[in-house]
């Protein structure tokens, strides 16, 4: 895994909202993961992207046999997710039955595992919020993935909530949503939504005191322009 912990600092710090815009910039659109919300709140969750696709089920498959077979896909895929990745789940946007439960999800944290994403449903989903790890899904789901899903490929090109994620793609979370940002630009992404984040908190704070945005976001006036530096100065950042 490649991702610098300099980036990786940074991108601990920025919210979705922030980095959505610093790649339509560069003319990324559909890069949030689309009806996926985090467990319980908490710090960002930052990562390369370790990924699993499932197909639909097919019955002479996937009985519960399937599962004592250490090449099946699933079980070998949390067994190889390296520490510091997101595990990502391409569950086709299919919540009906589940993606994986706690014990997965608990193996993965212990492995050190950066997260959890799926656009499927999690079951054993209240156990999944305790846990000290950031966990995402559609909704929460009962049912065994055996009864929809069959675990095909681990670390391909998958589809997340309608967003491409590729095998170490740099994949953000925080209490909004997620967002996958192309590896080759995360190092150049987290610089500028750094920076976006530390005007974004002059702005709010000018605002809050009954400022008017406009000549202030953006920033078209010299004396927003003036006053932004001093506030930089002020407080060290």
């Amino acid at each position: 895994m490649s991702l610098s912990q300099a980036t990786r600092d940074k991108l601990m710090k920025v919210s979705t909202a922030t980095l959505t815009t610093a790649l339509f910039k560069r003319g990324f659109k559909n890069i949030y993961i689309q009806n996926v919300h985090r467990l319980r709140s908490g710090p960002n969750m930052v990562g390369e992207a370790y990924t699993l696709r499932y197909i639909p089920a097919r019955e002479d498959l996937d009985g519960l046999e399937s599962f004592a077979d250490p090449a099946h896909a699933q079980r070998k895929g949390v067994e190889e997710c390296p520490s510091g990745a997101v595990f990502v789940i391409d569950s086709r946007q299919d919540a009906s039955a589940a993606s994986a439960g706690c014990i997965l999800v608990t193996r993965l944290m212990k492995l050190g595992c950066a997260g959890v994403v799926t656009d499927g449903g999690f079951r054993d989903s209240p156990e999944i919020a305790a846990l000290d790890m950031p966990s995402y899904h559609a909704r929460p789901s009962a049912p065994t993935n055996l009864t929809k899903h069959h675990a095909v490929a681990i670390n391909d090109p998958i589809a997340c909530g309608g967003v491409s994620v590729f095998p170490g793609d740099v994949v953000v979370g925080d209490n909004e949503g997620v967002v996958c940002i192309p590896a080759h630009l995360a190092d150049e992404v987290a610089e500028e939504a750094a920076e976006m984040t530390v005007f974004e908190d002059f702005v709010l704070e000018q605002v809050q005191q009954g400022s008017t945005i406009i000549g202030l976001y953006p920033p078209t006036r010299e004396e927003s322009r003036e006053l932004y530096k001093q506030w930089r100065t002020n407080n060290g950042r």
